[in-house]
């Protein structure tokens, strides 16, 4: 019996209808639901803390969302929480849902998805074709002012108390160069004069005193001038191995839009100077990776999920506060701390060329990788890159409420999807995630949330 292709093209019609929804519920304490995605429209109905609804599309930072009866209107993002989709290949919903599309050409792609795991990171090889590449899609500021003028953005003064104060590791300026050099810090000072004690006491490698030097450079914190030239060693060459496991998306647009935008963001913090520079990874993938010194990379499969601009501001500006806040730097230093058989510690760094530093990212490199990049970060340094990125969306004239976008579109793709594997080895709790923002609230930042 053959169908007729009228009503294959219903049924398919209908199967995208059905595939395009995801269950939420309210999570405040009241909800008005509004007949139009703006404050200022009519209000349909108020929902309480519990009610269940369907999100059938969403419009910005609005969901448009069918309630008890039949009833249609609009609820802000942060209104609701979608509901962790059950099974793997869940995100032929969201994709469905939030780009328009019904997603069949990637629901094959992501149920089989293998995301970076730790192996492969360790022992990828630096791609340097890749990295040159990544390099020269990079933007200055300028750029950025120019993306943001075009957007009708706007830098805004935002206090953030929590934000990392040390000096910028940016590159010397001409200025900069002119300046004395800096003192050694205390830990380079202990281990010369350690390692002069042991050739005065016939430096026998293991005396008491050779030792002791050693591990006081070690353990002793280093001078912002010696993390600076660190942090700018180590990030081309970690981020040039993790393009050595998952090469560029090669998507020339895209790769400038990250950049355009991450640069904005970039500029609003408090290392405005870092060389940051943003790339796409060609991987289906919903993850994303920040290395030391401001190299920034998405998986294609997160950013294929982002809507607009300032989703993809509020994943970069995520990413941006753990360079800001030297957080995967700071694993690498534990690292270096339990090292103590290898000579891996820093200790008469020249800040104007960084030779040194170079020597000692080499090092750390061979022996560990990009391992550091599937490495998980204590939570609150999790909790903190997500408030930090709420406080630079409002800084570059964006709505903080993006990030909380993002945030659903990843909880509706499941616990079991195999895209998200990785990350949620990495991260905490995604749910637990959105719990946080919403007991700290927007406080200050509540004016921004009314933003388009």
């Amino acid at each position: 019996m053959r169908v007729p292709l009228i009503l294959i093209a219903i049924m398919l019609l209908a199967w995208e209808a059905s595939v395009a929804q995801v269950s939420a519920v309210v999570q405040k304490p009241t909800v008005e639901v509004y007949a139009e995605p703006r404050l200022d429209a009519p209000k349909v109905t108020t929902l309480t803390r519990g009610a269940s609804v369907t999100i059938s599309a969403q419009q910005g930072l609005w969901y448009q969302v069918q309630v008890a009866a039949g009833t249609t209107g609009f609820v802000r993002v942060n209104d609701v929480r979608a509901s962790y989709a059950a099974v793997e290949g869940g995100d032929a919903n969201v994709r469905a849902l939030f780009e328009g599309k019904s997603g069949e050409a990637r629901v094959t792609e992501t149920a089989g998805v293998r995301g970076i795991d730790e192996n492969e990171l360790k022992a990828a090889a630096l791609d340097q074709t890749q990295l040159n590449a990544m390099i020269g899609n990079r933007v200055d500021a300028a750029a950025g002012a120019a993306y943001a003028a075009e957007h009708g953005l706007q830098a805004t003064s935002v206090a953030y108390a929590a934000e990392a104060k040390g000096a910028s590791a940016a590159e010397p300026t001409e200025a900069a160069a002119a300046k004395p050099k800096p003192a050694k810090s205390a830990g380079a000072i202990l281990g010369s004069l350690g390692r002069e004690l042991g050739s005065m006491l016939g430096d026998r490698t293991g005396t008491t005193a050779t030792t002791a030097a050693d591990t006081a450079a070690k353990v002793i914190p280093k001078s912002d001038a010696e993390v600076a030239a660190e942090e700018l060693a180590l990030g081309p060459e970690i981020a040039g191995r993790v393009l050595g496991a998952r090469p560029l998306w090669n998507d020339a647009e895209a790769q400038r839009r990250v950049n355009r935008i991450g640069r904005w963001v970039a500029s609003q913090t408090s290392r405005p100077d870092l060389p940051w520079t943003f790339g796409i990874i060609d991987t289906p993938e919903v993850n994303a990776y920040a290395a030391p010194g401001g190299f920034v990379l998405l998986a294609r499969g997160l950013y294929d999920l982002l809507s607009s601009d300032s989703e993809v501001a509020a994943v970069l500006g995520h990413e941006i506060t753990h360079c800001v806040q030297s957080d995967h730097y700071n694993v690498i230093r534990k690292q270096e701390l339990a090292s103590y058989g290898k000579e891996l510690a820093l200790k008469d760094v020249d800040a104007t060329t960084g030779s040194v530093a170079g020597d000692h990212a080499r090092r750390y490199a061979e022996q560990y990788g990009a391992s550091v990049m599937v490495t998980a970060l204590d939570r609150e340094a999790e909790y903190r890159s997500d408030e930090a990125a709420e406080i630079y969306l409002a800084r570059s004239g964006m709505n903080p409420l993006a990030l909380y976008a993002v945030l659903q579109k990843m909880i509706a793709l499941g616990t079991e999807s195999a895209s998200l594997a990785q990350l949620q080895k990495t991260h905490p709790p995604l749910d637990s995630r959105m719990d946080r923002i919403d007991r700290r609230g927007y406080g200050a930042l509540e004016p921004y949330t009314a933003r388009d």
